[in-house]
């Protein structure tokens, strides 16, 4: 993998969608994690306008201060990086209001958190004339479908999505991520009791690669009973999903239904 290249190829990339909008620059959700760390920097890179927003919900404190850092040291190496701080409890805290009891499940109220999330990007976004950044990998957006729909789903470009997790790493070591960042548990952040993506997958991401590169390339070796279990979360996960990765459905109307004759429908 050339990782110089690559990065240079991402940061070119971005550059020639914000010039083919007529926006001015990149808002983007820091996490704390990898995937928000590697996306805010190659965003940076460009030398255009960047909002770095960090939005926690009842967010873990390790959570909280990994983003803060991560945020600060961009605003340090980068002059057109603004960072801005969001605390959405107190909303959150409303929607729960209001929602009926019976629909505040965990999962519904963590896609909340996310929807919520942004709604708060976009709303930066459309003052400042801006275009959401994505920061899902190729393994979320197109394997397992780990993210939520219409929440850290709906952006404007996605820069990483046709990186592996394992290759999110690589480019951030490369670009000097901080190492807090580098070495902590991947998480979604939409749950109060911090659990990791792989404790709600039952999968690491590196054997979630495998799994993709399997289906691509079988080949001929027996399989362990860990890699066939890996197999069967990896399909359960991207059939499940699937409504999140293929365009939505779009009801055709036959033409002999549509067409006017004599100047009535």
């Amino acid at each position: 993998m050339n990782t110089p290249k690559i990065i240079d190829h991402i940061v070119q990339w971005l550059n020639t969608c914000l010039e083919a909008s007529p926006l001015n620059g990149f808002v983007i959700g820091v996490s704390g994690g990898i995937d928000s760390a590697v996306t805010s920097t190659l965003c940076a890179r460009t030398g255009k306008p960047v909002l770095a927003l960090n939005m926690p919900i009842y967010q873990a404190k390790d959570q909280i201060s990994r983003s803060l850092d991560h945020i600060a040291w961009l605003e340090k190496n980068f002059d057109n990086v603004t960072g801005v701080h969001v605390e959405l409890s107190a909303i959150f805290d409303q929607i729960r209001q209001t929602f009926p009891g019976p629909v505040q499940d965990g999962l519904t109220m963590a896609n909340t958190r996310s929807r919520l999330r942004m709604l708060t990007l976009y709303a930066f976004a459309s003052h400042n004339k801006m275009l959401v950044a994505g920061t899902g990998n190729k393994v979320e957006d197109f394997g397992v479908g780990f993210y939520t729909k219409y929440g850290d789903g709906g952006v404007d470009i996605s820069p990483i999505a046709d990186l592996l997790k394992t290759q999110v790493y690589e480019i951030g070591r490369h670009l000097g991520i901080i190492e807090d960042i580098l070495t902590a548990a991947p998480t979604d952040g939409l749950w109060e009791d911090d659990r990791t993506d792989e404790s709600q997958i039952g999968a690491s991401y590196e054997e979630l690669e495998w799994a993709m590169q399997h289906l691509e390339n079988p080949g001929k070796s027996p399989l362990t009973d860990r890699q066939k279990e890996v197999l069967t979360i990896y399909n359960g996960f991207n059939t499940a999903n699937r409504h999140k990765m293929d365009p939505i459905p779009v009801c055709m109307i036959p033409e002999e239904l549509t067409a006017i004759k004599n100047g009535c429908s």
